[in-house]
């Protein structure tokens, strides 16, 4: 039963990603496409977990944290591109604040 049970939701899983992609790909704005990509990762980091213990393993654990720091550090170079149209700054004037 649990077996059915993590098949079922790593197939939702599968669904819910594409559907993200789709989003990704004729997302009308920057912001819808980067609230898709961060939709991804988290239901790829999910899916993994679910992976893990469908395999009974705890060896996915490493890329589970990778997922998310990864994520996460894409969430935020977006949100700053969205914010300032840069994501590295160059230059003296960085200290000057």
């Amino acid at each position: 039963m649990i077996h059915f049970i993590l098949m079922l939701s790593v197939s939702i899983m599968v669904i819910s990603i594409a559907i993200c992609a789709w989003r990704l790909v004729k997302g009308p704005s920057l912001p819808d496409r980067i609230a898709a990509l961060d939709t991804i990762g988290i239901n790829l980091l999910a899916m993994v977990a679910v992976l893990s213990v469908l395999f009974k393993t705890q060896s996915f654990i490493e890329y589970i944290l990778l997922i998310g720091i990864l994520s996460f550090i894409g969430t935020m170079a977006f949100a700053r591109y969205i914010e300032r149209r840069v994501v590295f700054e160059h230059g003296s004037d960085q200290n000057d604040s």
